[in-house]
């Protein structure tokens, strides 16, 4: 019987509040649509509160109520995990009210909100960037802040988000045996994060991307890879000495070292049988130009023959005439 009595009583509660938001969503009342707004928002119903409060924006546009029904409506948000428009919210506050004592509340609650924002690095990470630049500029509007204290472990961790981004996007290069682009973005990586905690695990990837590249290199690029591999591998070990880092620059350097002595030896080969074809060349040309001037001559002899008759034709007169007599 109890139990019929209390699921009766927390209907007919519900009712009531369903009413009375219902009542408020028709009313025009700023007042009692605040107040019912405000309800619903001690209740934790963010989205019935947040229906409301939309409600009250143009009843309470320049007046007195128009801070709170603002700075409750991001809260709302927030709480509701909506940090996009949350951190719209909390912004607008501050740049419309300058003069309210919660103005740097909200201000930190808008950086908040873009950190909130953030999505995981393997995501685009536009909203990242903004949360560093919100954050920061927190930072400078207000550096004698209490909430200041835990901004800058904000930035380091969105700061560590984009690092490892570019890192596993350069790390794909490398699975995928693209050499060259895996040695490029790892060094773009150094460029952009120079006090990035990865830079041992990134040296190593760009050891190991420089060492294959030159050992599966083309004919005409492969000694200076080499040579640019052996002397990146002493870089590491005078960047990370007494590491396993420096231990595997060593070993690779022997490997390295190996493959030069053999690429030059290849080297002299290909220089001497290239030496040999050029003197093969050059004998079969002195052989053809001593043809093409054998046939020249022959040419040129019949052409001085033929010059001959024709002069001799032209310079002999015709032999003089003859008449037979006739004899009775």
């Amino acid at each position: 019987m109890k139990k019929t009595f209390s699921i009766l009583a927390i209907a007919l509660v519900l009712l009531s509040c369903n009413k009375e938001h219902r009542l408020a969503m028709a009313s025009a009342d700023k007042d009692y649509i605040l107040k019912v707004a405000n309800k619903e928002f001690e209740k934790k119903k963010w989205t019935d509160a947040l229906a409301l409060y939309e409600r009250l924006t143009n009843l309470v546009a320049g007046t007195d109520d128009a801070p709170e029904v603002l700075y409750k409506s991001a809260f709302a948000e927030y709480y509701d995990k909506n940090y996009k428009l949350a951190g719209y919210h909390f912004k607008r506050f501050a740049e419309s009210f300058p003069k309210d004592s919660r103005r740097e509340e909200a201000a930190y609650m808008s950086a908040l909100c873009y950190y909130e924002g953030s999505q995981d690095y393997n995501l685009d990470q536009a909203n990242t960037n903004s949360a560093i630049n919100e954050l920061q500029d927190f930072i400078n509007n207000y550096p004698s802040s209490e909430r200041a204290k835990n901004i800058n472990e904000m930035i380091d961790e969105l700061n560590y988000k984009l690092e490892f981004k570019a890192y596993e996007n350069a790390r794909q290069y490398y699975k995928m045996a693209d050499y060259k682009a895996a040695d490029i973005a790892f060094e773009n990586v150094l460029n952009d994060f120079p006090a990035t905690k990865l830079k041992p695990k990134i040296f190593n990837y760009i050891l190991k991307s420089k060492s294959e590249l030159a050992i599966n290199s083309t004919y005409d690029l492969k000694k200076e890879r080499l040579e640019n591999a052996l002397a990146f591998t002493r870089t590491v070990e005078k960047e990370f000495p007494g590491t396993d880092n420096a231990k595997d620059a060593v070993e690779l350097r022997e490997k390295l070292q190996k493959e030069s002595e053999a690429f030059a030896k290849l080297q002299k080969e290909v220089e001497a049988r290239r030496a040999e074809l050029t003197e093969k060349q050059k004998q079969a040309e002195a052989k053809l130009e001593e043809k093409e001037q054998a046939k020249k001559q022959i040419k040129d002899e019949q052409a001085a023959n033929k010059a001959r008759i024709d002069s001799a034709k032209i310079t002999t007169p015709a032999p003089a005439a003859t008449f037979k007599i006739k004899r009775n």
